[in-house]
């Protein structure tokens, strides 16, 4: 066979390949309705290793590398959990006959979040300055709306939430009121008022971007208000989901997203802007590579894609960032006090000790 020739074959095998896929995707949608009809998760972690393992298998006689053969099957077990995920949320259908408002719900998060809500049979309408957003319906100015609906969500940059909610606590409306705020302590006045006027209220942060697609693994925050109620519908949103639902105070949400979010933004900003810097390094970096330099350029890399004016309300806007930023520049101090003295013990001390820490971290998310 010629080149060409071997071209067609393997174009004719990767149209087989995507069939294939699709045959697979239409049996998870089966096997999410069986699982739904006699109450079974939608994951179960021994099936995923069952089907990895024997993959892996198949692939050594086969004379195929197994990590190739693990990485298409954990892709095809994403996708396949995805499609259950949104499989159950749908036949749920907690919305149906419901209305939701979300005000900023142009912006990507926004977007995921009216989709989200839709999915479950939401009647879903949008407000935003930028406009109308295809498939939903348009409120073109929410002060003049009578603000019926069963859900509000406040998907809105965080320099302008907080006045928002004051707005909202004023209309006082009858549906569940909640934002998505990255941080809670700068809205702190605008959730009072919401309760002091009586709304059912909480405060959401969707630790996802809005190109998640399955919420295996991935963590809800809820803030409680003090209302119960309002509390429990909006975790409701998420239960057909595979999503962590976590329950916390507003100050201990910021005090530990300041590190969660705030010392890993700082840190990867800090690493690009050196190698910005670097002056005639920088050429030459581009053409060499290391498993970790890659690792944490590819991190750095999606840090430096994202919103400078929502990284900077992050970083600026957390009473308790300033704790973080802090313990960056210490250990930074401390590590270039160690190599300058070329003390290897206390080198050694320091790996061991952050070692020890990402050991009890792992066992934890393991429990």
């Amino acid at each position: 066979m010629n080149l060409d020739e071997l071209r067609a074959e393997l174009s004719q095998l990767d149209g087989e390949l995507i069939e294939l896929v699709a045959r697979r995707k239409a049996l998870s949608e089966q096997v999410a309705a069986v699982k739904r009809a006699t109450g079974r998760p939608t994951r179960d972690f021994g099936r995923e290793r069952e089907v990895i393992l024997r993959g892996r298998v198949a692939a050594a006689r086969l004379n195929v590398s197994p990590d190739l053969a693990e990485s298409l099957l954990r892709q095809l077990i994403y996708s396949s959990l995805a499609t259950q995920e949104q499989a159950g949320v749908a036949a749920q259908a907690q919305g149906s006959g419901k209305r939701a408002l979300v005000i900023g719900g142009a912006g990507k998060m926004g977007r995921w979040f009216a989709d989200f809500l839709a999915s479950q049979g939401y009647d879903v309408s949008i407000a935003d300055p930028a406009g109308s957003v295809a498939g939903f319906g348009s409120v073109a100015d929410w002060h003049k709306d009578p603000l019926e609906q069963d859900l509000i969500v406040l998907a809105t940059p965080l320099g302008a939430t907080a006045q928002l909610l004051q707005e909202l606590a004023q209309r006082a409306p009858r549906g569940l009121i909640f934002d998505l705020g990255s941080l809670k302590t700068p809205l702190r006045a605008g959730l009072a008022a919401l309760v002091a006027a009586g709304c059912r209220a909480t405060s959401l942060h969707p630790m996802f971007g809005p190109d998640t697609e399955l919420l295996s693994g991935r963590h809800v925050i809820f803030i409680d208000l003090g209302h119960a109620g309002a509390l429990s519908e909006a975790q409701a949103l998420f239960a057909p989901t595979m999503a962590e639902r976590v329950v916390m105070g507003l100050d201990e949400h910021d005090r530990l997203i300041a590190y969660v979010l705030g010392l890993s933004h700082a840190l990867n900003i800090a690493f690009f802007t050196a190698l910005a810097e670097s002056g005639e390094a920088a050429p030459r970096l581009a053409r060499l590579s290391s498993t970790t330099f890659d690792a944490q350029l590819d991190v750095a890399s999606r840090v430096a894609a994202e919103s400078p004016d929502l990284y900077f309300e992050i970083q600026s806007l957390n009473e308790y960032g300033g704790e973080s930023l802090q313990a960056l520049r210490d250990a930074v101090e401390r590590l270039a006090a160690v190599v300058a003295n070329k003390d290897a013990a206390q080198f050694t001390a320091l790996m061991n000790r952050g070692r020890a820490y990402l050991d009890v971290r792992a066992a934890a998310r393991g429990a």
